[in-house]
């Protein structure tokens, strides 16, 4: 990403290579892999830098549009965010629960034809396959507490990082498998 100036000030921000014509020369859209950052500097072309610090995950929160600034003393454009602002957490925590649920729905129906048939008069489920639907069950129900008693939006994010051990690890855990 780039900056053309005119004067010292930003007057546009091209995303990707692009023909230009400035100061009534027309130059193609190679010149930006063809020429180096002090060839392009001489036509009012410089590189941008994103300075990240304040971009947050856009899972929990809204960011701000980026501000564009040029620093004439060291001739460097810099693209930043904004302070962010946490989406709801209440919808946030509805959201995640639901999705929990959802899953253990999902996993619970692979051996719903169990209950299915236990029900229907036919053969009883078997012991291991009661006691995982019950564990997938009780996972759940503890990943929602989990949810629940997130304090804030980054204390709800902070479930789903995965740990450096081996295997990885997240505070929330994992449904069990059969």
């Amino acid at each position: 990403m780039w900056a053309r100036l005119e004067s010292n000030t930003i007057k546009e921000i091209l995303r990707r290579p692009k023909a230009l014509t400035i100061g009534g020369a027309q130059y193609p859209s190679n010149i930006f892999s063809m020429w180096s950052n002090s060839e392009l500097a001489t036509i009012g072309i410089v590189p941008v830098t994103m300075d990240n610090t304040n971009y947050k995950d856009q899972d929990y929160y809204i960011n701000t549009n980026i501000t564009y600034t040029y620093d004439t003393e060291t001739g460097k454009a810099t693209g930043a965010y904004g302070t962010a602002t946490a989406l709801n957490l209440a919808d946030l925590k509805s959201e995640h629960k639901n999705n929990i649920n959802r899953h253990a729905g999902n996993i619970l129906s692979e051996t719903d034809w169990y209950s299915i048939r236990a029900a229907d008069g036919g053969t009883a489920v078997p012991s291991n396959i009661s006691t995982y639907r019950t564990s997938v069950r009780t996972k759940a129900n503890a990943m929602c507490t989990q949810i629940d008693a997130a304090s804030d939006v980054d204390a709800l994010a902070a479930l789903y990082v995965y740990n450096d051990d081996t295997p990885p690890v997240r505070p929330l855990g994992e449904f069990p498998t059969l």
